[in-house]
């Protein structure tokens, strides 16, 4: 049976699913995280880089439900990659510093993980008030 949030053509086999909050970034179509290098998460994206990621506004009702879901695959950066110094700046760490009680001149260490949406459904029941579909779909150019 096909899975309706996979493009036609792929399934879901052997995909492990985890969904733990994060605190992400953004750069252009790019989310950014980081996370521990020996972690659960990491070992997954290690075994299958497909990914789909979840941002949501908070909820008010069902009619004001807001989100989108983006598709793509994952790319786990050290620091001696070229493309880390491009994504690295998006991270706002100072927060993520004092919640760990780091102090904001340490630098961020870690590696980044960034997802580089392949497709996006946007979902805001609202638009519907302008005569719009609730779910809004994006896909990249050349896909």
């Amino acid at each position: 049976m096909p899975t309706p949030w996979l493009p036609r053509g792929v399934e879901a086999k052997n995909m492990c699913v985890l969904a733990t909050p994060v605190r992400y970034f953004h750069l252009d179509f790019a989310v950014t995280f980081s996370t521990a290098p020996g972690s659960p998460k990491m070992r997954n994206l290690a075994a299958d880089p497909r990914v789909s990621v979840g941002i949501f506004a908070p909820l008010v009702g069902r009619a004001s439900s807001r989100g989108a879901q983006l598709f793509g695959r994952a790319r786990v950066l050290s620091e001696e990659d070229p493309d880390f110094a491009h994504y690295r700046p998006a991270f706002r760490r100072q927060s993520d510093h004092v919640e760990r009680s780091r102090s904001l001149d340490e630098p961020p260490s870690g590696p980044v993980v960034v997802v580089e949406a392949e497709r996006i459904v946007y979902t805001e029941h609202w638009l519907r008030r302008d005569g719009f579909a609730p779910r809004q779909f994006w896909t990249r150019s050349g896909l």
